[in-house]
């Protein structure tokens, strides 16, 4: 099993999302869709990748969990502004890099959080990336596992999702008969009445993930 699963990752043909399904004005809309994509990344010739399995929507400037809240532009949030179809990332507690998807037109700085995924590709390089013995759902269940398990770092701020370093493929995963779980976003107390917005999109413990056989279309 090991080796088939090694042939088929290096076997994989890359069809990334194209760019204009990122300019969807409704954040919201795609942080759901994004639920069951394939998030990839290949650096320095490795391939590892998952299916996206938890998400958060951050709505811009009238959203006041969101970094660019008010309208809110520094250089550290710069990257929200840009093209939707790009990485922005940040440093969590000045540590931990976070990767979301940027959507929307220009100047519009709506987001979408990336805290989960179910490995698939590579899953040898994730424990070797995270220093944990077995592949188990907790290596990569939260926003900072995700993005050490794949290998981002802050220098991929700005990163085009279509490009050979990370992006995202529909492989038409059939989540037609699984329910979504839809609840507000987590660690946003600060943001008032918008803490209470259901933001956050994941796939229960029930879904796909017990169901390997349905993950490599």
């Amino acid at each position: 099993m090991p080796a088939l699963k090694k042939e088929l990752a290096t076997k994989i043909k890359k069809m990334p999302i194209p760019q204009p399904y990122y300019l969807h004005p409704n954040v919201v809309f795609l942080a759901k869709d994004l639920i069951g994509k394939y998030l990839f990344t290949k650096i320095d010739g490795q391939l590892c990748g998952g299916i996206i399995t938890e998400t958060e929507a951050y709505k811009g400037i009238e959203d006041k969990a969101c970094h660019a809240f008010g309208g809110r532009r520094t250089a550290r949030n710069e990257m929200m502004y840009a093209q939707g179809g790009v990485a922005y990332i940040y440093l969590c507690y000045g540590i931990h890099p976070l990767l979301n998807v940027v959507t929307n037109q220009k100047d519009t700085p709506d987001a979408i959080l990336i805290r989960a995924i179910h490995a698939t590709h590579g899953e040898e390089l994730m424990l070797k990336r995270t220093g944990k013995p077995q592949m188990q759902p907790q290596v990569t269940d939260g926003p900072g596992k995700v993005a050490k398990a794949l290998g981002i770092t802050l220098a991929d701020n700005g990163e085009p999702l279509q490009n050979k370093r990370i992006w995202i493929e529909d492989r038409g995963l059939d989540l037609s008969k699984t329910e979504i779980l839809n609840t507000p976003r987590i660690g946003v107390s600060y943001a008032g009445k918008d803490a209470l917005l259901p933001y956050r999109f994941k796939l229960p413990n029930t879904g796909i993930c017990l169901h390997p056989a349905v993950l490599r279309p």
